[in-house]
């Protein structure tokens, strides 16, 4: 079992996202800045993304718990397909509010960012089912940790979140 604490699973992170981008910089011979100011939004999303679905509230001994990962032995799967029965199925009102809130407000940024990123996502459709993509990658990831619950609540409220970001850029691009 290898412990992976948030400050690690960040930075491995950042690494990635740097070497990705040095290597485009390098084969495009070229930095586009005003592309890298919103694809530095882009990361930090993704980062925030992380901190909140890979490392929940739950602390030891005022720290996050770590993220555990077991290469020895495959985890029974752990996921629910039946939309909203699950869903307050916590120790207590607060923990099922900050899920809830959480799911809701964790990918309004992401609804904002891809149209501006990526200019072919220009239609609502688009943005939703590339948003609802990535939702569902990261449900697939969490099969690979003990603990984690991959759920339908999840990708269906952050699908609405990507949404909710959507009509957030449209209204503001067509007020300028």
């Amino acid at each position: 079992m290898i412990a992976v604490s948030l400050l690690s699973g960040e930075l491995i992170f950042t690494a990635l996202w740097l070497l990705c981008r040095g290597i485009l910089w390098l084969r495009q011979k070229k930095v586009f800045w005003k592309k890298e100011a919103v694809l530095l939004l882009m990361f930090v999303n993704l980062a925030v993304l992380i901190r909140f679905v890979f490392y929940p509230f739950s602390t030891v001994n005022g720290h996050v718990r770590p993220l555990m990962i077991n290469l020895r032995s495959i985890q029974p799967l752990r996921i629910n397909l039946l939309p909203f029965v699950h869903i307050l199925d916590y120790d207590n009102k607060r923990e099922a509010a900050i899920n809830i809130i959480g799911n809701i407000c964790m990918f309004i940024p992401t609804g904002i960012i891809l149209p501006i990123l990526y200019p072919r996502l220009d239609r609502f459709g688009k943005v939703l089912f590339a948003g609802a993509g990535l939702s569902f990658v990261i449900e697939m990831i969490q099969l690979l940790f003990p603990g984690s619950v991959s759920d339908i609540d999840d990708l269906i409220l952050n699908t609405a979140d990507v949404a909710i970001g959507y009509g957030i850029y449209n209204l503001v691009r067509r007020k300028t």
